[in-house]
């Protein structure tokens, strides 16, 4: 075991990974990043959950051993100085080879510190000018969240999409959206360089695109630069197709901007076919075979690739989103489709997120720490108990991740439900809505894991 200095793993069983496979005993060690803000609310809603589903899918033969790791705030506080992901924690995550996290502050102004107990943002690094707190401020820093992606390589943000009845929807076909996103994770703009307007290498990328093919930029202009390789691509669209084989889904689409930038985007979407064909050949077909062969009737057993431009994608998620199961993405689109989609069936409430590597798989709330609620039990815990799901699932718990979905599916219709979802279906006019707190909502999902299920859609 390697050794930590402030991370203290717990007895239990350490999962192993061989060849893509997990060995998962009865005791696993799962890492615990609680998060900044509601992180405090939400992670032992969730905790509470998934304890109750997996003593009563096992009949206590199993149980989760939780391994606190500290990143953010609770970083600054154990281990002083300035550093809000310390190596320790990489090293941890990596070791243990599933953890789950809340949500992260992620600075987005220009000041030089940020105050991780408010998310206020100022010029100094003393007391916070807002909450007046002292062991929160951090220089200012780029994101959590990408920095254990990235330092990770954990290449695939699996967002699965999916309707619960019951929920408050502003679409009228959101009974019909059941898909799931793979966003890739390092590259695009997270792998970016962005150079301010007048700098010098701004200037000189201006020059040398003008020395090289005569296009002039405007003198005046910030310039962006978002690398994609075939190997991110390739590995991102591969994982997709995996993961539609495996749950048996009918079509994985390519969603790019090939039409303008031909050789990121475009090239993207080019690789996305390479690496279907030649390693799922005999079970993935595109639509012009589909056409051409079998006059648009899908043959058995296989799965249909196709692409869409990425701009299109946004109407037909809304018009007609039973057409899509699996869809692959560059990381900028995918970042916009997720949020776009979730909204379909009721918001990041409801909206659970995994980072996939080949060994490691991190799971996350999706939404922000919303740090005027912290401490309140207030907030909706939904998106973290559904990443526990898709926790337990890649743990092959499945019974375990079934009862939370039952439950909390039996919550929603129940109208036993977090003051968001309360005030819109009060909106609607629905009657016998009761307003929960967050780890009443926890509770209420607990209690209706017996009942009959509810379709999660």
């Amino acid at each position: 075991m390697p050794e930590f200095k402030h991370i203290n793993i717990p007895a239990g069983d350490l999962i192993e990974s061989k060849l893509g496979k997990l060995t998962v005993g009865d005791r696993p060690i799962i890492g615990l990043l609680r998060g900044d803000g509601i992180g405090l609310d939400i992670t032992p809603a969730m905790q509470h959950v998934v304890k109750s589903a997996v003593a009563k899918a096992y009949d206590g033969r199993k149980e989760i051993q939780w391994c606190p790791i500290y990143v953010g705030l609770e970083a600054l506080q154990i281990y002083g100085g300035e550093d809000v992901l310390p190596q320790e924690a990489i090293d941890a995550i990596q070791y243990l080879k599933i953890a789950i996290k809340g949500p992260f502050t992620t600075p987005v102004g220009e000041e030089t510190h940020v105050c991780l107990h408010c998310a206020h943002q100022q010029n100094h690094g003393e007391r916070c000018d807002a909450c007046d707190k002292t062991d929160g401020i951090a220089p200012r820093f780029r994101s959590i969240n990408v920095g254990l992606r990235q330092r990770m390589d954990l290449y695939a943000c699996v967002r699965p999409v999916n309707y619960f009845e019951g929920v408050p929807c502003p679409n009228k076909s959101a009974d019909k959206v059941k898909f799931v996103i793979f966003r890739e994770n390092t590259e695009d703009v997270y792998a970016g360089h962005d150079f301010e307007r007048g700098s010098k290498v701004a200037l000189a990328i201006i020059d040398l695109i003008k020395e090289m093919t005569g296009r002039q930029i405007r003198l005046d202009s910030g310039i962006g630069i978002k690398p994609m390789s075939e190997t991110g691509s390739k590995r991102l669209v591969r994982k997709a197709c995996e993961w539609a084989i495996k749950q048996k889904l009918p079509s994985v689409t390519l969603v790019h901007k090939g039409n303008i930038m031909k050789f990121t985007e475009g090239s993207f979407c080019k690789w996305g076919y390479e690496v279907a064909a030649a390693e799922f050949g005999d079970t993935f077909i595109t639509e012009k075979t589909l056409w051409e062969k079998w006059d648009g009737q899908m043959p058995q057993g296989k799965i249909l690739i196709k692409d869409r431009i990425a701009d299109s994608i946004f109407q037909q998620i809304q018009t007609r989103p039973e057409e899509y199961s699996v869809m692959a993405l560059p990381n900028l689109n995918g970042d916009y489709l997720s949020d776009a989609a979730i909204a379909l069936v009721g918001g990041l409430g409801l909206g659970p997120g995994a980072n996939i590597g080949h060994e490691v798989a991190l799971f996350e709330a999706t939404h922000g720490t919303a740090p005027k609620y912290t401490g309140q039990d207030k907030v909706n815990p939904g998106s973290l108990i559904l990443s526990a799901v898709m926790m337990l699932e890649h743990m092959g718990w499945n019974e375990a991740a079934k009862l939370v979905v039952k439950g909390l599916g039996n919550a929603i219709k129940d109208a036993h439900v977090t003051y968001d979802l309360a005030r819109l279906m009060k909106k609607e006019d629905r009657e016998n809505v009761t307003e929960v707190s967050c780890s009443g909502f926890g509770q209420a999902i607990v209690d209706r894991m017996s009942e009959e299920p509810v379709s999660a859609n």
